[in-house]
């Protein structure tokens, strides 16, 4: 999966998607991934609903005389139309704190001393966050669980008819994994070949494969806090690579932008870009990191004149990295992952083999996006088994590789090299 997040509150209203949609086209994403449209609770989140069959008046053509829900199925046709398959934010570990439905369904939420209780999270830092605007669903001692699990398959079911063909199911594993497996088995009847996509960010190896087990067909990896030098990616990766595709991300609506982060470095949002493409089976990229936005996206605040003047334009670089993605079978999978030694401590070099015998690859980076760096390898040859290599770099890619193998990497740069089995 190749997916564009289309954070609809910088988009406005479904009718004026389209150039999105053209550019995600345009880049050779095969996905766009939503966050919710329904309509929300008095804090104004996206992910406080307060009504799960409702659409946000936010998105719609006022005056329109067609019903919201037609409006949103004329998106998802006119994506369709340009070659995309929509996805769409699941959120049923919680609801808004002022849904309806903890007075219709007190039985179905979790209470302490009394009170529903809000959802948190502990930090790093061991600072607790409660999100006080929303109440906690009680998916594992509810006395009317059916009843609970029957309005989250309600709610896949209004969401599918609008067309949504994937869902990413937000703290997925929050939520039991018997009662994921009831959900995607029941919806999977009535809709073959709709994706689920597990968020586990924060979870340990074990917690991500008991939460993929409930038959996922993607989880989300945390690629995008690598620092290219420690070991915990790789180990986490080969634990959990088996058990689910993973999707990587350079930045989301859940972080600061790259560009601001970077010190406003484009070579930085290069080999961020690069890097996570070609890392796991899929990549996820959110709308305006292909021009540089440095305003982070928020759930709440961020509105159509928030968008920003382009510093930058990487769409044409974002279209080529994809185009290698897709052209090579051993970037669509989970491949057998090793980071290689360099004498050149800024240098990464990764090896990558099909776990299916379609051929390996070498990912050389620049770790540094500030300075160039010196790469050398006696031998390309001796790091593969599958010959010959071929440079397919988005950037000047070489006609033939020397041995000894020698380059001046630009900041940030990297080389792909290719050999494919026949």
């Amino acid at each position: 999966m190749k997916i564009y997040n289309l954070f609809p509150l910088l988009a406005g209203p479904f009718a004026d998607w389209r150039p999105h949609l053209e550019r995600a086209a345009a880049m050779g994403f095969d996905w766009v991934f939503v966050n919710p449209i329904q309509r929300l609770g008095h804090s104004g989140s996206l992910y406080s609903i307060a009504d799960y069959f409702q659409i946000n008046k936010t998105f719609l053509r006022p005056r329109s005389q067609k019903s919201p829900e037609d409006q949103v199925r004329e998106m998802v046709r006119e994506a369709e139309g340009l070659g995309l398959r929509i996805m769409i934010d699941l959120v049923i570990n919680h609801c808004a704190v002022d849904s309806r439905l903890i007075k219709e369904h007190p039985e179905w939420f979790v209470r302490e001393g009394g009170q529903v209780a809000h959802p948190f999270c502990v930090e790093e830092d061991g600072n607790k966050v409660v999100w006080g605007d929303l109440a906690q669903f009680d998916h594992r001692h509810s006395p009317d669980g059916e009843a609970l699990l029957r309005h989250c398959g309600d709610v896949i079911e209004y969401l599918a008819k609008l067309g949504f063909s994937g869902f990413r199911c937000d703290a997925a594993y929050q939520i039991p994994t018997a009662s994921w497996r009831q959900l995607i088995e029941r919806t999977r009847k009535a809709h073959p070949g709709i994706i689920f996509a597990a968020e586990t960010l924060g979870c340990s190896p074990p917690q991500t494969k008991e939460t993929a087990s409930a038959g996922f067909d993607y989880v989300f990896n945390s690629s995008k806090w690598w620092d290219f030098n420690s070991p915990w990616l790789l180990e986490q990766y080969e634990l959990t690579r088996q058990i689910a595709p993973s999707i990587g991300f350079p930045e989301s609506h859940d972080t600061e932008r790259l560009f601001t982060e970077s010190g406003h470095n484009v070579n930085a949002l290069k080999q961020r870009y690069l890097f996570t493409a070609l890392f796991s089976s899929g990549v996820m990229m959110p709308i305006g990191y292909e021009y540089g936005f440095r305003r982070r996206l928020h759930v709440v605040s961020t509105t159509p004149a928030d968008w920003e003047e382009p510093a930058v334009d990487l769409t044409d670089f974002i279209a080529r990295v994809n185009r290698i993605k897709s052209s090579h079978p051993l970037f669509l999978e989970e491949s057998l992952t090793q980071k290689l030694d360099h004498p050149n401590p800024a240098i990464l070099v990764l090896w990558k083999a099909s776990r299916t015998g379609k051929g390996e690859a070498l990912l050389i980076l620049n770790k540094d996006p500030h300075d160039r760096q010196y790469c050398h390898v006696d031998d390309l040859n001796r790091l593969v088994q599958t010959q010959p290599l071929a440079d397919v770099s988005p950037e000047w890619a070489m006609d033939y590789l020397p041995t000894p193998f020698e380059f001046e990497l630009g900041p940030g740069m990297g080389r792909v090299l290719v050999a494919d089995s026949s």
